[in-house]
């Protein structure tokens, strides 16, 4: 029976260059996938883009009400067969795309291996990282370090270069001055600290 996987880790770990790698792997011995990202992820358009400048563009760019099941099951009825179902951005899945994707390896007996984050920048889950975590026969957690060189486990937002610790969970890295960084724990509360105390300066 095909498995379902969740490959979890803070931002800048190389998610999307590891899921490039086994797309290419694939390819490589005359194999077929099927790429897919949530369109919520407006980085990159259709296109799937690691940080090393290497790019591929997906097959299903997913609707938040779309029916990832019924999706993969046509395009590889028209297209395949596939051997293996890759997926960006995991996390902006839905709980129901979580359970399609899901049944899709127990059903269709193709793998789907998911790459994505587990927590957001407030260290709260994800719905579908939430789902899948629960789902997944296989977790496995892709490392980077933060700044200070301990292990990385959050994925800090700055607005404008500053921390921020208050908003909206979807905010891509990249629009409106949001960027990203990976910090581990001892530094996020730090930082965190920082803020709390400077907005209660500013609020007396």
């Amino acid at each position: 029976m095909a498995k379902l996987y969740f490959r979890f880790g803070a931002m800048n770990c190389g998610k999307s260059t590891a899921l490039i790698q086994v797309d290419h792997n694939y390819r490589e011995r005359g194999m077929n996938t099927l790429l897919i990202k949530p369109g919520s992820d407006l980085k990159g358009d259709n296109l799937i883009l690691s940080r090393l400048d290497i790019s591929r563009r997906v097959d299903i760019l997913a609707g938040p009400n779309d029916n990832l099941f019924d999706a993969i099951k046509k395009y590889n009825l028209d297209n395949g067969p596939f051997h293996c179902i890759l997926v960006d951005e995991a996390q902006f899945l839905s709980i129901d795309q979580a359970d399609q994707l899901f049944e899709v390896a127990v059903l269709l007996d193709i793998p789907v291996i998911c790459y994505g984050l587990r927590t957001d920048f407030r260290l709260a889950g994800f719905p579908g990282s939430e789902r899948l975590l629960l789902l997944a026969h296989s977790l496995e957690e892709l490392k980077t370090i933060c700044t200070c060189g301990r292990k990385a486990v959050a994925n800090a937002r700055k607005v404008g270069g500053k921390f921020v610790f208050e908003g909206a969970q979807l905010a891509i890295d990249g629009h409106n001055d949001v960027s990203y960084q990976a910090l581990c724990a001892q530094c996020y509360f730090r930082y965190k600290q920082e803020a709390d105390s400077l907005a209660a300066t500013q609020g007396g």
